[in-house]
């Protein structure tokens, strides 16, 4: 299979339309189509459903959407890890989500620097789902990450926090005084919906909440009494007077892990592992 058949392939399978899909691409629907096509007969197998209202994804197609996806992460990996070693500057690219983690991060830099043969550290921060996508695509070498909220599989990583979440929500609502809450009652909130965050290819899901690129933006919605967040604990630090916060009692622990490329030979990057998961 060509790089170029695949893209065809996600583009179409994300959007399930092939109308949207060509826009997406910049080219016209038949030849489109016919790739498809073509890629459905080389491999012997119906990737989509098609019929005059829908596309649908078979099964086969659902696997080679996963795989697709994570072999052009992979092309895209090695055409950007290459041209940053051709530029011959000893650095390390660390992403992490803004506002999460931020006081381990800041630990973990001030350690690392202290270190013998320590070398800079680009530091790149993104919206949700953004660093795992740049470590995958080779913009990044390592990355800060948090089960269950980012999917660790394909890469190498070591645990290094674990904690509740907790309800952040306006100072004055009733639910504030609540010593706990439970997810369903989380989810009963109708005068306080949950945030919409984006999907990676920058679109958002459907939902009542409102559409939210940062943790800043996020937090003057609720003090505004316009949402309400699920949120790791340590966030609790950058909350203002205008915010409670409530644990809650039955949410998934969120995990913060340091995460690598499995095939990186890197020192300078071993180091940087070392010195986090030591701390």
């Amino acid at each position: 299979m060509e790089t170029r058949e695949l893209r065809y392939f996600v583009a179409v399978a994300e959007e399930l339309h092939f109308g949207r899909a060509a826009q997406r691409l910049m080219m016209a629907q038949p030849p489109l189509s016919r790739a498809i096509q073509q890629l459905e007969r080389r491999l012997g197998v119906v990737l989509l459903h098609r019929t005059a209202r829908a596309v649908t994804l078979t099964g086969a197609g659902a696997v080679l959407l996963r795989e697709a996806r994570l072999a052009l992460d992979a092309v895209e990996a090695a055409e950007s890890r290459t041209l940053r070693a051709a530029a011959n500057r000893p650095t390390l690219v660390l992403a992490a989500k803004a506002g999460a983690s931020g006081e381990l991060l800041s630990k973990i830099l001030d350690a690392y620097a202290a270190e013998p043969g320590a070398v800079a550290i680009e530091v790149t921060l993104g919206g949700p789902g953004q660093p795992e996508t740049l470590l995958r695509t080779g913009h990044a070498d390592v990355a800060l990450l948090h089960r269950p909220y980012d999917e660790t599989a394909g890469l190498d990583t070591e645990d290094l926090h674990t904690e509740q979440q907790v309800l952040v929500l306006p100072a004055g609502h009733p639910l504030a005084g609540r010593p706990h809450l439970a997810m369903a009652e989380v989810e009963a909130l109708h005068d306080l919906p949950l945030p919409r965050w984006p999907e990676p290819d920058g679109s958002y899901p459907d939902g009542p909440g409102p559409q939210v690129r940062d943790h800043t933006q996020l937090l003057q919605l609720i003090s505004l009494g316009l949402a309400c967040a699920v949120v790791p604990e340590s966030l609790r630090s950058q909350l203002r007077d205008g915010h409670a916060s409530v644990p809650i009692s039955d949410a998934p622990t969120v995990t913060t892990v340091v995460a690598w490329p499995p095939q990186s030979t890197s020192q300078a990057l071993a180091d940087f592992v070392r010195t986090a998961t030591r701390l």
